[in-house]
């Protein structure tokens, strides 16, 4: 009796055994399969030495070009000729997303893609066609208005926010939402760039720092009538007739040498300045576009 009670329980613990296997077995084949179907769903395709060599001949050339292009492309803005592109380096670099050397076979690929992307022919070289394709963009994101906001929308700034101490207060007006944005805009940058420009602990531009105080903001239609007249040979480009500024949502900051000068020179210095790097890098997150032939002028667009 002993004997058969003990084979009697014994059976339905084998049973027990034998499903917990199979069910492990089974669920290790299925795992197997799926390992087999994800790697085969992402096969890895590799270029040939011939095909690489081809490419690398192809944007070869095209850097060869863009080295010429970058400081010898004639072409006129704002009734003005224009040598080159190389003034607008940094936002063509943050454009086509890629920091390569102008002249270089990775800089050439990179702008060959945008320009596949914008209907251009893919060569690799910016040329006017692709320049121009280029400053039609930059411009598409631009306020594109110049309406006067209402005084219920403008704010008087601290003069401490400004490049010029002894600016009139008639002049210190600008949006409350652009003012907002661009202290939010200030913080930010003084977690980058500690060393390059003062600041202050809690985020404000330090007493005495010129970098990133704001230069310009509002202007009435008469003050912007009243430039003109002043400069009389100011082009196009420089000072608008219907101007953004007169919506309180155009700011001129300081980003080095003289602060509002068109002169090439100037703006060769000031693109190179950490200030205006960072803006081009950084500005957009807070709602900030660059007026592209002028590095001082941001635009305050929101999420545009």
């Amino acid at each position: 009796m002993k004997k058969q009670f003990v084979v009697f329980h014994a059976v339905p613990v084998a049973l027990f055994i034998g499903i917990v296997l199979s069910f492990v077995f089974a669920k290790g084949i299925v795992n197997a399969q799926s390992i087999t179907k994800t790697v085969k769903s992402a096969p890895v395709i590799v270029k040939t030495s011939s095909e690489k060599s081809a490419t690398n001949a192809r944007f070869l050339n095209a850097a060869t070009e863009n080295t010429k292009l970058r400081s010898g492309l004639a072409w006129d803005f704002g009734g003005r000729v224009q040598n080159g592109w190389e003034i607008y380096e940094p936002l063509i670099a943050d454009t086509l997303g890629s920091n390569a050397n102008a002249g270089s076979i990775e800089f050439a690929a990179a702008l060959s893609k945008w320009q596949a992307s914008r209907g251009l022919t893919a060569t690799g070289i910016l040329d006017e066609d692709s320049l121009w394709a280029m400053t039609r963009y930059w411009q598409s994101l631009r306020l594109g208005r110049s309406d006067f906001p209402g005084d219920e929308k403008l704010l008087s700034a601290p003069i401490a926010d400004f490049y010029d101490s002894t600016r009139d207060v008639e002049l210190l007006k600008l949006e409350r939402e652009t003012y907002a944005a661009y202290k939010r805009m200030i913080a930010a940058a003084s977690k980058d760039l500690g060393r390059e420009i003062r600041f202050t602990r809690n985020g404000e531009l330090a007493a005495g720092e010129k970098y990133l105080r704001i230069v310009s903001a509002y202007r009435s239609p008469e003050y912007q009538a009243e430039l003109r007249r002043k400069q009389p040979g100011a082009s196009r480009a420089a000072l608008a007739v219907h101007s953004p500024h007169n919506t309180g949502q155009a700011l001129d900051l300081y980003v080095g040498g003289e602060p509002v000068s068109t002169k090439d020179l100037n703006r060769l210095m000031q693109i190179k300045t950490p200030a205006y790097r960072w803006l081009v890098k950084n500005a957009r997150k807070y709602g900030f576009v660059n007026y592209f032939y002028e590095p001082w002028h941001w635009e305050y667009v929101g999420n545009k």
